[in-house]
C-alpha cells in the first residue's frame, strides 16, 4: 500500500459531520472547509471566522484564508464567486493537477475541478486506512465516551427503580405516567451534563423493541422487556460510545428470562471467539446456532423477521457505525467493535446486549463496564 502521507489528498467537508475530516484535523467546524495534504504537508483553508481558532486547535502545517482566495477570484466583480471556483483557484495556485478524494466527495465540486483539468480519484475503501486499527490514545477516548454512555444508562435504571406500578401495569414516575420519551429525556440530560452529545437514544418496550431501530414512544409497562440502547458522542473528542442493556421493571416470566439468558449466552460465546485472524461470519453463525438450539430460530413469521436478523456488531470510533461490520471481515488486531446479538419475537418482546471490545491477537478486551441485570 502506498503511504497515504506521500499522496495528494483532498477533503472538502464540515468536520462536525465528516469523520475523515475530523480524523485528519482534530478540529470541529460546522461548515465545510478545505483540507489538502501534499508531500506530507497538511494545509487547511479556513474562513476568517474560523482561522484564528484553527491555528490554535487544528492539526495542520499551514493555514490559508478562504476570504483572501475569494477576493482573488472575485476581482472587480460585485458577485461573490461560487465555493467550487475558489477551491479550483486554490488547487491551481498550489500546482495540484490530481488528487485522491473520499468516496463521498461532493459531485458539484468534482465537476468543477474536472472541468479545470484537475484529475480526481475516489478511494476504493477507507480514505484513511490507519483509522481501522485504533491507537492507544483512540482506545482511551472511546473508553471516555463509554463512561459517558454508562452515566446515561445509570440514570435510566435509577428512574425505572424509582417508578411505581399502576393497576393497569403502567409505570408511574414523578407524578406522571412514565413514557419512552420521558425516560429518553432523562438519559439524554445525564449525557449532556457528563460532556456528551446524545444521538438517537433508544428506549423501546414490549413489541416496539422487536424493530431494532425503533426509538420507542408512549407509556412503559411493568413486567415488559425494555431495550435501552445508548450511543452518545463525546463532545470533546468526537468519539462515540455504544452500549445496550435490556431490563424489566417488575417480575419476568419464564419465557422472558429464557430469551434474556439466551442473548447473554450468545454474546458470551462471541466474546470468547473474538480474536485477530478469525472470520467474523463464523462467530455470527455460531450465535445463530446457539439461539436455534435454545428454541429461538431466525425466520420469517407472518411477514416479519423474528429471531436474530441483524449483524453481530460494527466498528466504532469517530462514526457510530464505521468499518468494519463484524460478520463481513476477518478480524484484525486493534479493531474496536460492538458485540450486540439480539432476539426479537412480537408477543414476547426483544432483548439485546451490547458491549464494546478491542480485538487483540489472543482474544479481546472489553471496554464497557455496566452490569447486566434483568429485573430492576
Amino acid at each position: 500500500m502506498t503511504n497515504s502521507k506521500n499522496q495528494t489528498r483532498l477533503i472538502v467537508a464540515a468536520s462536525e459531520t465528516d469523520a475523515d475530516m475530523l480524523y485528519a484535523t482534530r478540529f470541529f467546524a460546522p461548515d465545510p472547509f478545505i483540507f489538502l495534504q501534499r508531500n506530507g504537508k497538511r494545509t487547511l483553508v479556513l474562513s476568517n471566522l474560523e482561522i484564528g481558532r484553527g491555528r490554535r486547535q487544528a492539526k495542520a502545517d499551514e493555514f490559508v484564508s478562504f476570504d483572501q482566495l475569494e477576493r482573488e477570484v472575485r476581482g472587480k466583480s460585485k458577485k461573490a464567486p461560487p465555493y467550487e471556483r475558489v477551491l479550483s483557484h486554490f488547487l491551481r495556485k498550489c500546482g495540484v493537477r490530481s488528487a485522491i478524494v473520499p468516496a463521498n466527495f461532493p459531485l458539484g465540486y468534482a465537476q468543477e475541478l474536472v472541468a479545470d483539468k484537475i484529475r480526481l480519484r475516489a478511494t476504493n475503501g477507507l480514505f484513511w486506512p490507519e483509522r481501522e486499527a485504533k491507537s492507544e490514545k483512540e482506545i482511551e477516548m472511546i473508553g471516555r465516551a463509554l463512561r459517558i454512555t454508562e452515566i446515561g444508562l445509570k440514570r435510566a435504571v435509577e428512574v425505572l427503580v424509582r417508578s411505581t406500578i399502576t393497576r393497569e401495569k403502567k409505570l408511574r414516575w414523578s407524578g406522571k405516567t412514565l413514557t419512552s420519551e420521558m425516560l429518553r429525556a432523562e438519559i439524554d440530560s445525564a449525557i449532556l451534563r457528563a460532556g456528551g452529545t446524545p444521538t438517537g437514544t433508544i428506549v423501546a418496550g414490549g413489541d416496539q423493541a422487536c424493530d431494532p431501530h425503533e426509538r420507542g414512544f408512549g407509556p412503559l409497562y411493568a413486567n415488559s422487556l425494555i431495550i435501552l440502547d445508548v450511543f452518545p458522542r463525546d463532545a470533546k473528542t468526537g468519539y462515540f460510545g455504544d452500549m445496550t442493556r435490556t431490563v424489566l421493571r417488575g417480575r419476568a416470566s419464564e419465557a422472558q428470562r429464557k430469551l434474556w439468558e439466551a442473548v447473554k449466552a450468545g454474546q458470551a460465546l462471541a466474546l470468547k471467539k473474538i480474536r485477530a485472524g478469525v472470520d467474523g461470519m463464523t462467530i455470527h453463525k455460531a450465535i445463530q446456532n446457539l439461539f436455534r438450539e435454545r428454541g429461538f430460530p431466525t425466520e420469517v413469521r407472518k411477514g416479519k423477521n423474528v429471531g436474530f436478523f441483524h449483524g453481530t456488531g460494527h466498528g466504532l470510533g469517530l462514526e457510530i457505525h464505521e468499518y468494519p461490520r463484524l460478520q463481513k471481515v476477518t478480524l484484525k488486531d486493534r479493531q474496536v467493535l460492538t458485540v450486540e446479538p439480539g432476539l426479537y419475537y412480537p408477543g414476547l418482546g426483544g432483548v439485546r446486549h451490547e458491549d464494546v471490545v478491542v480485538v487483540t491477537k489472543s482474544g479481546c478486551k472489553i471496554l464497557s463496564r455496566f452490569p447486566k441485570k434483568l429485573e430492576i
